[in-house]
């Protein structure tokens, strides 16, 4: 039998998955997925179901938000949805220290000071999405109710109107 190693970030992932008993599977893709443009054609799937994992700062509070890859997350809506007065998109640094990942490749779970977990409802409609596994080579593919139930996520309409 062949022992994969994964990258200590990625083995954080997997640990995880298995601490939860979460069905997923992980893969690395060497052309590299830090964009959900990148993932998507890596995997061979539809941009709708790559998960963007975004930081935000909300009035001081690291919040993490999932959304389809295919849209863009509404800054007011997230506000809104945790009571803060502003929303903005956190800085690599915060990324950093509120999920113990690199931008790029932001896994939704473990997380180090993420407050709460939203999620946009339309991803709860696909069979398998693929979030970040720890660097921007590593995707997981996850059922979306394992994703909210790992990551105990709140599923809001967190994504900008289509004109």
């Amino acid at each position: 039998m062949v022992t994969r190693t994964w990258p200590e970030p990625v083995e954080r992932v997997a640990g995880f998955l298995r601490k939860t008993a979460t069905e997923a599977r992980i893969e690395e893709f060497p052309e590299g997925t830090p964009t959900a443009q990148d993932a998507a054609k890596a995997v061979g799937c539809e941009l709708a179901h790559i998960v963007k994992s975004l930081v935000f700062d909300c009035d001081g509070r690291s919040m993490l938000v999932l959304v389809p890859g295919d849209r863009r997350a509404d800054a007011a809506k997230i506000a809104g949805a945790v009571g803060a007065v502003r929303a903005r998109v956190a800085g690599a640094e915060q990324v950093e220290a509120a999920t113990g990942f690199q931008p790029g490749g932001v896994a939704p779970f473990p997380t180090r000071a993420i407050e709460r977990v939203l999620i946009d409802r339309t991803l709860l409609v696909h069979d398998r999405v693929w979030v970040g596994a720890g660097t921007d080579r590593h995707l997981a593919g996850i059922a979306p109710s394992d994703l909210v139930r790992v990551t105990r996520a709140e599923p809001i309409d967190a994504v900008e109107s289509r004109n």
